[in-house]
């Protein structure tokens, strides 16, 4: 299929790279030329502007992917929405709160443009292990549009469901994110137990190792909590402030108002709002360096 990809980071540059090894025809748009220069070397087309992007895919119905970050993701789809034809598809990739894609929805409906919105995850490693995808429409038929899309990047252990209505996708992602938020912290937690209990110099990596074999905390968290910790024993260098995208935050905000119970997912927010105002240990090093493992996140506050 032909698609258009814009916002070439982390995910989003991944994604255009698994997509084009797979035989789809990707148009790659940025708003740093570095990085579309970086797409079209592994076989992307260049889209220096949005009008460049409509252009070459005029001989079809446009399907725009956004893998944008959440504060920008409205304003740029405006944009695409004035030059888009009617019938074309928007794919919101991004972590966007459910709550305002489903006001973004009625919006680019008004302009007669369907929209998908489509949590992703996989991190830093979905292009090699394949992504978790979940997405949500008001129209199904966009969802089918784009699906063999979705099988490429699933390939070869990921994969990807339709969820239902619009806001639906990232309802299910932002689920999944503060349920990470309440997983990493438990991990974490325990490591610092072992690190400071009454067993001094106990091998936390080799407890991870045993731990990771068919234990009942075996997970890919736990694979990088023993990675982290055996390439950096003690943590050094890493501050401790461990930062939030809202996922967990929004998951709390829903609870609230369906008066649903969850004490796990706000010890493990408050942990790292605490973090963020000084109160740091080794701990919330351990989630930082697990952030770092995953998503390839800044590892200290000023890196």
């Amino acid at each position: 299929m032909k698609i258009a990809i814009h916002g070439l980071g982390r995910m989003g540059m991944q994604i255009t790279h698994k997509l084009v090894d797979d035989g789809h025809e990707v148009i790659a748009h940025n708003r740093s030329v570095d990085k579309i220069d970086e797409a079209v070397a592994f076989g992307a087309k260049a889209a220096l502007t949005k009008a460049d992007a409509v252009k070459q895919m005029s001989d079809t119905t446009p399907i725009v992917w956004v893998m944008l970050p959440a504060d920008v993701v409205d304003d740029q789809i405006d944009e695409w929405m004035g030059i888009l034809p009617t019938g074309s598809i928007i794919v919101d990739g991004g972590n966007s709160d459910f709550r305002l894609t489903k006001k973004l929805n009625e919006r680019v409906l008004a302009h007669g443009i369907r929209l998908v919105d489509v949590g992703v995850s996989g991190g830093v490693w979905g292009y090699k292990n394949g992504f978790s995808m979940m997405a949500g429409a008001d129209d199904q038929k966009a969802f089918k549009a784009i699906e063999s899309a979705l099988k490429s990047l699933s390939l070869p252990e990921g994969a990807y469901a339709y969820f239902g209505p619009s806001g639906s996708g990232h309802f299910v992602k932002m689920v999944h994110n503060a349920i990470e938020y309440g997983m990493m912290e438990s991990l974490a937690e325990g490591y610092h137990i072992l690190k400071a209990g009454p067993y001094k110099n106990l091998d936390l990596a080799a407890a991870g190792d045993v731990w990771q074999h068919h234990s009942v905390v075996t997970s890919w968290l736990n694979e990088l909590s023993r990675d982290s910790l055996r390439q950096n024993p003690e943590l050094e260098k890493i501050d401790g402030y461990v930062a939030e995208n809202g996922e967990a935050r929004w998951t709390l905000e829903a609870a609230k108002e369906y008066g649903i119970p969850a004490p796990a997912i706000n010890a493990a927010m408050e942990v790292r709002l605490a973090s963020q105002h000084g109160e740091t240990n080794f701990a919330t090093k351990l989630l930082a360096a697990m952030r770092s493992q995953f998503g390839g996140h800044a590892l200290n506050k000023d890196d």
